[in-house]
């Protein structure tokens, strides 16, 4: 093994040291939050496929194909579908309203009303993305050291909270395009075809596992509409993932690269899903699906190439992570202490480029201080499946509608966005302690809920005032167009 940890042990090294490279480029708050609005479709697409393909979706999609056969692809599946969406419909406004976080889009549609509320509810939901995301490592480094759980979890959330706290998302930028690449290669071109080989070839794979594992619904309609609920919507709402939007160069990079990005996703989804089947064949009576990944590492690659791959799994749980982690930061120190201080900016955002130090210095330590609460819960929790149903249940649930009916509905108002929030988290949270947190209802119940408050709220009571809708007009037409009533809020040159 002494070869796989050498390549581990570089690998580590090399994120270490981007993170260096990145602080020296972060200087203004663009800079530091969203890469300073700059990145080309290229990068722009590599970093959206990093960070929307983690740990759950390679340890994670590998063991659903395990467990169900191709149709365990379905998982990542619907993330990609959600990514394309976002993409194809949503991505060039949201591009074009130069803010940093969700609450700041919701402040300018509805007048400044429903952003701390949603802000509260975003946090949660990427602090518990984070979370689960760290305690992953300890599945990777016991694989790779032996590790015990905790020291795995501190030192892999130390690795990436050192990095993400230096340079921003410039640094996040850096490191999750190596990371691209090390999935690319590790999981795709070599350990792709070396499980199919190695388990015979499809013909084999058919003659040995029942016809369920190349059903294409084997894994169950009910739990694809599940999935589409809550991670093809979630796709476009959390902020870790508008975080990535907000960095693109343009409207036309945000589009074309994030669709992209989506295709890439759904191959990698069909990919991590064969690699289970043929687990499946290699080693039939494993103690739990999530084992198998780990399992066809160790014991089908040559070394060298193992621990590329193990580095690959380790990519794809950092970048996930500290997306996760800048978005939480970001979240906590611009959408509720600002507020909290009373120095929210409402309705602009700041990226000049002489924004004043002190703003990068003060994200800074909000993500030194939500790494360390985020390695302190993921020491603390166990339940990780619960843990993370909990926070997209939450986000969809209560920030679905009144995102997109902000998006796609000009009478939605902002006492209809915050009794959508309100009605939708609460019957969430509710049908959740009934039926339990696993429960495919309450997200589906939710929804429904927080539509119908959203819908009857907005149509009694006061339309939205107009100058605030012909703000939100102006700044959706983008840089270009006139923003009658916005003296003092242009967008930045930088797009």
């Amino acid at each position: 093994m002494a070869v796989d940890y050498a390549v581990i042990v570089l690998y580590l090294a090399g994120m270490l040291a981007m993170g260096w490279w990145g602080m020296r480029r972060a200087k203004t708050k663009s800079d530091f939050l969203v890469a300073g609005r700059r990145l080309g479709p290229a990068m722009y697409s590599g970093t959206m496929a990093a960070i929307v393909l983690g740990g759950a979706s390679t340890i994670g999609g590998v063991g659903l194909g395990y467990q169900y056969g191709l149709s365990g692809a379905w998982m990542v599946f619907t993330i990609g579908l959600g990514l394309l969406a976002l993409s194809i419909f949503f991505s060039a406004r949201i591009a074009r309203l130069k803010v940093y976080t969700v609450s700041e889009m919701l402040d300018l549609r509805y007048g400044g009303a429903a952003g701390l509320i949603s802000g509260v509810v975003m946090w949660a939901y990427t602090l518990m993305l984070a979370v689960t995301s760290t305690i992953a490592y300890a599945t990777i480094f016991d694989v790779l050291f032996g590790l015990d759980r905790t020291v795995s979890i501190i030192l892999g959330g130390a690795i990436v909270v050192a990095y993400s706290t230096l340079g921003g998302m410039w640094s996040i930028t850096l490191t999750d395009m190596v990371q691209f690449v090390v999935k690319t290669i590790g999981v795709l071109l070599l350990l792709l075809p070396i499980a199919v080989i190695k388990a015979g070839g499809f013909a084999e794979m058919k003659a040995q596992l029942p016809h369920t594992y190349f059903a294409p619904l084997g894994i169950g309609g009910q739990t694809v509409f599940t999935y589409v609920l809550i991670y093809s919507f979630g796709m476009l709402i959390g902020q870790d993932i508008w975080q990535r939007v907000f960095t693109a160069r343009n409207d036309k990079v945000a589009r074309l690269g994030g669709t992209a990005a989506g295709t890439y996703c759904l191959v990698y989804a069909l990919a991590g899903a064969v690699i289970g089947t043929a687990a499946k064949v290699l080693y039939p009576r494993l103690g739990s699906p999530d084992d198998a990944f780990a399992t066809i590492v160790k014991d089908a690659l040559p070394m060298g190439v193992r621990g590329l791959v193990l580095a690959a799994a380790l990519s794809a749980v950092m970048s996930t992570s500290s997306g996760a982690l800048i978005a939480c930061a970001t979240v906590a120190n611009n959408d509720i202490w600002a507020r909290i201080k009373g120095a929210a900016k409402r309705g602009a955002s700041s990226d000049e480029a002489s924004a004043p130090h002190d703003e990068v210095r003060g994200n800074r330590v909000f993500i030194l201080l939500m790494g360390l609460a985020v390695i302190a819960i993921a020491i603390a929790l166990n339940n990780v499946v619960e843990a993370l149903t909990v926070a997209y249940n939450l986000l969809v649930g209560g920030l679905l509608v009144p995102i997109l009916g902000g998006l796609l509905w000009k009478r939605g108002t902002a006492a209809g966005a915050l009794a959508s929030v309100a009605v939708g988290g609460l019957t969430v949270i509710g049908l959740m302690g009934w039926l339990g947190v696993l429960a495919n209802e309450p997200i589906s119940y939710g929804l429904i809920a927080s539509l119908v408050a959203y819908v009857l709220v907005s149509l009694g009571t006061k339309p939205t005032d107009a100058a605030v809708l012909a703000a939100w007009r102006a700044r959706l037409a983008g840089p270009t167009a006139a923003a009658p009533g916005l003296s003092g809020a242009s967008a930045p040159s930088g797009g």
